[in-house]
């Protein structure tokens, strides 16, 4: 029971460490957001009013442009809130729908591993160049990429374990998420066969 007990609480705490990254993270992206706003009106309104800009807040605006495009791209792996084209997956289950995105979570990874590797090679090749307005170094910009992708990869596995961690009858046709969402929360737990068919009756 103590046991029991001590394995609750880590997980709660872990689920609150969690929690809280993620919403550091999303301020985060919200300053970078209200930043490159900040820098396109402040510059506007110096034109209209004194007919003199503040060239390099183009270029401060488009870095944080890059910025908020590939963090906003790790929220959105992170939420599973990324464009997909799910038509063919809704209408099949059980093996054949795990097996289908077992190959698009790996298919993903493939992809991701390709960016990871040229954003790479584009940090490097870009060490020794400066942006003409901020002098700014581009390894700066451009290392978003990597982060980026390093991070979809570390999501996109946690997806992929999720998935063959969870049975084939679980996942259904569209229309019984609830099921495959109790289904994946049993699988996770690791209660094992009694609790599935506990689940069922």
């Amino acid at each position: 029971m103590k046991q029991e007990t001590e394995i609750k609480s880590s997980d709660a705490a872990r689920t609150g460490a969690i929690s809280t990254g993620a919403l550091a993270f999303q301020i985060f992206c919200a300053l970078i957001f209200l930043g490159m706003i900040g820098m396109v009106f402040a510059n506007a309104m110096l034109r209209y009013c004194f007919n003199s800009g503040y060239p390099p807040s183009e270029e401060w605006a488009r870095f944080l442009f890059i910025y908020i495009t590939f963090f906003g791209a790790i929220e959105a792996f992170y939420y599973k809130k990324h464009i997909a084209v799910d038509m063919v997956v809704d209408v099949l289950h059980g093996v054949s729908k795990k097996t289908v995105l077992v190959l698009a979570h790996l298919c993903t990874i493939f992809a991701l591993c390709v960016l990871l590797q040229g954003g790479i090679v584009q940090v490097i090749q870009s060490m020794d160049s400066y942006a003409v307005a901020t002098h700014v170094n581009m390894a700066l910009i451009y290392v978003t990429l990597p982060i980026m992708a390093a991070a979809a990869i570390i999501l996109q596995l946690r997806d992929l374990l999720k998935v063959i961690r969870t049975p084939a009858s679980a996942f259904v046709r569209e229309g019984k998420q609830p099921e495959l969402i109790a289904a994946e929360a049993i699988a996770e737990s690791g209660h094992g066969a009694d609790a599935q068919t506990e689940l069922k009756q």
